[in-house]
């Protein structure tokens, strides 16, 4: 007989991956160093990590494919090579004092290694924890939040030390390692597997857990309505969530009037409330179901967003900021089993992959459209106002797509006794 996995291995396997490319979000640690040693302006440095992230939605909904035909072993092997590769060469690209190489290695090849390592570990996971989809991909997804809580502090000591250049090999290194070795376990459960219990439960009516709506193929799941209901609700929970980090030490100094060394303290904070909110949100939605909590998400944000301009009590400010992260994390780690919820697991990193592409635009698009309406208006409360109507939108998709799931769901009870009529007559 074969021998079974142990799906936690599994999931710490993918945890492995995704807090090696989640370093990505310490991007900043080497902003100033840059600025300093080779006389670049802060906004040519961040623009490598904007590329890297647009190529991370980008490579994700072309190689979502590839990902389901290959297997999660063959695609984290993949997603080593373009990260490590992509953060080595960036060595060469600082050493060589070369802005447009930077952005090849760092942007290009390394942003394409994020979006095949953010979804290679993904359908997998799922397949292993029918039970428990939440709770398992915001695990993984978690790693990818808390990931610059460790590669910060780590950069930073490796540029004081060996210098920027040094810091970028030895860091592509130990992330293609790190993911080479963690891609070695990850694998599809065996055919007809399922944990110990979940088939019993199933048959004898005690299961709590609601059979998938459909299995569809990601080319029959982008022509669907609920698709685009998804995309959607993340594109704007992750425009308005990247905007708010790219500005929150600012912005805190200008509402409620703290100084710079408290408003960087916060800063540090949201990162923990991001990652936690990952692993709290997912691991919620596999109680109350995905459409209440993607519903929680934008209630809390329109609240939250309104109240923010004039929130001048600084602990009150940055009680919501928190809150408001959670959400922005939980977003992102409650929509792979959505995904699943929906369109089943077929080809559910495919999907994934398509969806994705919210986050490549979004990353665009926040940044962008904040300092638009800044510039234009000198202040932050209109842009919080306008935030907060667009979490109102959302809010409303998140209700309408309950009217397609409702109508689905129908739909499958309805089926289901004529097909009995038909094989009693058989």
């Amino acid at each position: 007989m074969q021998k079974v996995k142990n799906r936690w291995l599994i999931a710490a396997s993918a945890v492995g991956i995704h807090i090696s490319i989640g370093s990505a979000y310490a991007w900043s640690v080497f902003t100033n160093p840059m600025v300093d040693q080779y006389g670049w302006d802060t906004t040519q440095v961040s623009l490598a990590f904007s590329i890297a992230i647009f190529f991370l939605g980008t490579s994700a909904a072309f190689m979502g494919r590839f990902v389901e035909k290959n297997g999660p072993r063959k695609s984290g092997m993949l997603a080593a090579v373009f990260f490590g590769v992509g953060v080595a060469g960036s060595g060469l690209a600082t050493m060589m004092e070369s802005l447009s190489l930077l952005y090849i290695f760092y942007g290009v090849i390394g942003g394409t290694g994020l979006g095949i390592g953010y979804i290679a570990p993904v359908s997998t996971l799922v397949k292993w924890f029918p039970d428990r989809r939440g709770l398992a991909t915001g695990l993984a997804i978690m790693g990818f939040g808390f990931a610059a809580l460790i590669s910060g502090p780590a950069a930073a000591t490796l540029i004081e030390n060996v210098g920027i250049s040094s810091t970028f090999y030895i860091l592509g290194l130990i992330y293609f390692v790190v993911m080479t070795l963690s891609a070695q376990y990850l694998s599809p459960p065996p055919e007809g597997w399922a944990p110990k219990g979940f088939i019993e439960s199933k048959k004898n009516g005690t299961s709590k857990i609601k059979a998938d709506l459909s299995q569809l193929t990601a080319n029959e799941a982008v022509k669907t309505r609920r698709f685009w209901m998804l995309w959607i609700m993340l594109f704007i929970n992750i425009t308005c969530g990247i905007a708010i980090l790219a500005v929150a030490s600012p912005m805190a100094q200008e509402i409620t009037g703290m100084t710079a060394i408290a408003a960087a303290t916060m800063v540090g904070l949201l990162g923990l409330f991001n990652g936690a909110g990952r692993l709290g949100w997912a691991s919620l939605s596999d109680y109350i179901g995905r459409p209440n909590v993607y519903t929680a998400f934008f209630v809390i944000q329109v609240i939250a967003f309104f109240v923010l301009p004039f929130a001048t009590n600084a602990i009150v400010f940055q009680l919501l900021l928190f809150l408001i992260l959670t959400c922005y994390g939980g977003g992102f780690a409650s929509i792979p089993a959505y995904i699943g919820d929906l369109f089943g697991t077929k080809q559910l990193g495919a999907i994934h992959g398509y969806i994705l592409t919210a986050w490549a635009l979004a990353g665009v698009v926040g940044p962008v459209l904040l300092s638009r309406i800044y510039d234009l208006t000198n202040s932050y409360n209109m842009t919080m106002m306008i935030f907060g109507v667009l979490f109102a939108v959302a809010l409303f998709v998140s209700i309408w797509i309950r009217t397609d799931i409702r109508r689905l769901q129908e739909k499958q009870v309805k089926s289901k006794p004529r097909v009995s009529r038909v094989a009693t007559k058989a």
